[in-house]
This record gives C-alpha cells, sequence and structure tokens, in this order.
C-alpha cells in the first residue's frame, strides 16, 4: 500500500534552516508528481510546491518562492523540501502528498520562533 512518511520537522529559530524529507513507499515512486502543503492552526492548507517525477520540472507558492526548494532522490524514493529563512510565519504541519490518488503523510511539525 502507499506510505508517505514526513520528517525532518523541529523547532527553528527565525532565519533558519530545516530540511524535511518524506519517505515514499509501495509504489513506483519515480512515475509519480509530489507536492508539499502546510496547515497552519486555524487555517486552511497552502500547498507550497510541486516536482514532477523524473524532477526537472518544479513549481512554487509565491509565499515560499526563493526561500524553498523542493527535490528529489528516485533511488531512495524520497521528496525534499529545503527550506530557508524562515519566518515565524511559516510554523505549521507541513505534509508531502502523492499528487494521484490524493495520498498524504502524517505530517511533521515545523515551529519558528525565538
Amino acid at each position: 500500500q502507499v506510505q508517505l512518511v514526513e520528517s525532518g520537522g523541529g523547532l527553528v529559530q527565525p532565519g533558519g534552516s530545516l530540511r524535511l524529507s518524506c519517505a515514499a513507499s509501495g509504489f513506483i515512486f519515480s512515475t509519480y508528481a509530489m507536492n508539499w502543503y502546510r496547515q497552519a492552526p486555524g487555517k486552511e492548507r497552502e500547498w507550497l510546491a510541486s516536482i514532477h517525477g523524473s524532477g526537472d520540472i518544479t513549481r512554487y507558492a509565491d509565499s515560499v518562492k526563493g526561500r524553498f526548494t523542493i527535490s528529489r532522490d528516485n533511488a531512495k524514493n524520497t521528496v525534499f523540501l529545503q527550506m530557508n529563512g524562515l519566518k515565524p510565519e511559516d510554523t505549521a504541519v507541513y505534509y508531502c502528498q502523492r499528487i494521484a490518488g490524493d495520498f498524504w503523510g502524517q505530517g511533521t511539525q515545523v515551529t519558528v520562533s525565538s
């Protein structure tokens, strides 16, 4: 069965960086586009970034463009989100999603605070 497991969240100071990982299993990873989303308390889930199966095409929300980078390692069945220049408003639970079939991981908490 399809499984997505996020990791790498934590507490970081404003201006800091984190790298989130999403380990995938149960499907041929390289053939599926993947998304990262986040959901802050009291807010709707927000799309952040997408990457094609080959990794050669990426898209970003304006809110994170230039600060976040999505990438993937198809040999390790993992998609990443490198987050730089973190702000308190980036505090949220971060999720990866396999677009086809709408599969989600359990999320990883990111808290940006001094």
